[in-house]
Formats: C-alpha cells, sequence, structure tokens
C-alpha cells in the first residue's frame, strides 16, 4: 500500500511540477489525437451521411462493413499500415514510418467508422421531413443534405467527439507505426507501457491520471451532447 500511495505522490508531483516528459507525451497525443479526428470527421461525416441518406445497392453490406470496422483490431490496422508505410512496401519512399504522420494515419482509419456510423444513427434518428421538404422548396439534393445535417449537428458533434476519444486511449496503432521514440511520437499510452515495464510506475501513473481527466471531460461533453 505504501509503494503505492508513494507512486501516487510522486505522480502527482509531476503534474504539479509540470514534468517535461510529461508534457511531450502529453503533447504528442493530443496533436496527433486532434488532427486525426478533423481529418476522420472530414472522411467519416460524407461517409456516414452518404450510406444514411442514401438507397443504393449494398447500402446494407455497407452499414455492415461499418459496424465491422469499428470493431477492428488496432493491431491489425497497424499490422497493414506497417506494411505499406514499411521501407519495402509501396509507401516506403515517402518515409513516413516511426513519424507523427504514421500515428495519424493508423488514428485516421480507427476514428472513421466511428464517426461514420455515429452520423447514420443521427441521420436516421433525424424528422424525416426535412429532405422532402427541402427539396419540395427547390433546394438541391446536396443542399438539402447539407440542411439535414445542420439540424443534426449535435449528432456530428457527438461523432466528433466519440471518435477522438477512441483514438487518444489506443496503443497497437501507436506502438508500431509510431516506434514510441521520445519527443516525436510518445504518446500518453505508449509512454505509459514502456515506462511501468522498465519500473518507472510514478511517471506511468502520472500520465495516467492526465489521460483519465482527459477521456472524462471527453465524455461529459459525449454526454451533454447525448441530452440535446
Amino acid at each position: 500500500m505504501d509503494y503505492l500511495l508513494n507512486s501516487l505522490d510522486a505522480a502527482l508531483g509531476m503534474i504539479a511540477h509540470l514534468d517535461r516528459e510529461v508534457l511531450d507525451a502529453v503533447w504528442t497525443s493530443l496533436y496527433t489525437s486532434l488532427t486525426a479526428i478533423v481529418l476522420g470527421a472530414l472522411l467519416g461525416i460524407p461517409l456516414g451521411a452518404l450510406v444514411g441518406l442514401g438507397r443504393f445497392p449494398g447500402r446494407r453490406l455497407s452499414m455492415t462493413l461499418l459496424n465491422t470496422l469499428m470493431a477492428l483490431p488496432t493491431v491489425v490496422v497497424g499490422l497493414v499500415l506497417f506494411g505499406l508505410f514499411s521501407r519495402q512496401g509501396p509507401l516506403g519512399p515517402l518515409g513516413l514510418l516511426f513519424t507523427p504522420w504514421a500515428l495519424i494515419a493508423g488514428q485516421v482509419v480507427l476514428a472513421v467508422p466511428i464517426v461514420a456510423n455515429y452520423t447514420v444513427a443521427a441521420v436516421a434518428g433525424a424528422d424525416p421531413r426535412i429532405l422532402p421538404t427541402a427539396l419540395t422548396l427547390g433546394a438541391g439534393r446536396l443542399r438539402g443534405s447539407w440542411q439535414l445535417l445542420l439540424e443534426v449537428r449535435f449528432g456530428m458533434m457527438a461523432a466528433i467527439v466519440a471518435g477522438f476519444g477512441r483514438v487518444i486511449a489506443e496503443v497497437g496503432v501507436a506502438m508500431m507505426l509510431g516506434g514510441n521514440i521520445r519527443g516525436s511520437t510518445r504518446t500518453m499510452t505508449t509512454a505509459i507501457a514502456l515506462e511501468t515495464s522498465k519500473g518507472e510506475f510514478a511517471f506511468g501513473l502520472a500520465l495516467g491520471i492526465v489521460l483519465m481527466g482527459v477521456a472524462l471531460i471527453v465524455n461529459l461533453f459525449l454526454h451533454q451532447l447525448q441530452q440535446r
């Protein structure tokens, strides 16, 4: 028990004194996750709107695929992208492996299905009269769809928040594509895994506290959006 209490005291001290390595890991996590969720939203929201509003052959299969991709293991994503970004892979000449951009690419792959599925659900729960009314008033289908998305904007925000919560807490992709390089690709999750295995429990605990704080804020915000 003394070990846990002493570690907690040391962890809180690192946070209070803004330990440099703690800040670096927190910054890398926030920077990569925010970038990934912006890109993921730019891809996922139009995809979700297309699936939710479209009436095309294979729509049911598309929804099944999106649901399946939500549960895709992060190590599988990391494995496939590692093959693409490695020196022998088709994207090897770009030199992305073990850089923040490789990490962001993996997080985008994880975020898109989540954002798209939340978008599909938001569109499905909208008033079905919105789009026909917009079309009747002379709006084109694209403009009518945009009006519908504006009506379900809180659902869109919930999609983005949920996606952000997913990517900031993952470790498999970050470890495989980022390499856990100090000052470059070391995120909170990879630092917790590495430093704890080296016996630096207090350092891992400090990052764990920060990560839990971020998760709490994200979930509170998501709860507020869902209430609306």
